[in-house]
């Protein structure tokens, strides 16, 4: 009976866990979103780092 009750503690503790980790996604992307449109609103292109020049991070094979 002890093991069956350790797991079942275990597999509750895991899917809190799963429901934590799945809200903090949904407040990022719901942030990501916000700012997204706050951004759109004001047209900045603060958030555009397309037009900055990136530096590859491996050399280039002759």
């Amino acid at each position: 009976m002890f093991e069956y009750d350790l797991q079942r503690f275990r597999s509750a503790e895991l899917i809190r866990q799963a429901d934590h980790q799945r809200q903090v996604r949904e407040a990022v992307r719901a942030r990501r979103a916000a700012r997204r449109e706050a951004a759109a609103r004001h047209g900045s292109e603060a958030e555009d780092h397309t037009r900055r020049f990136r530096r590859h991070r491996f050399a280039r094979v002759a």
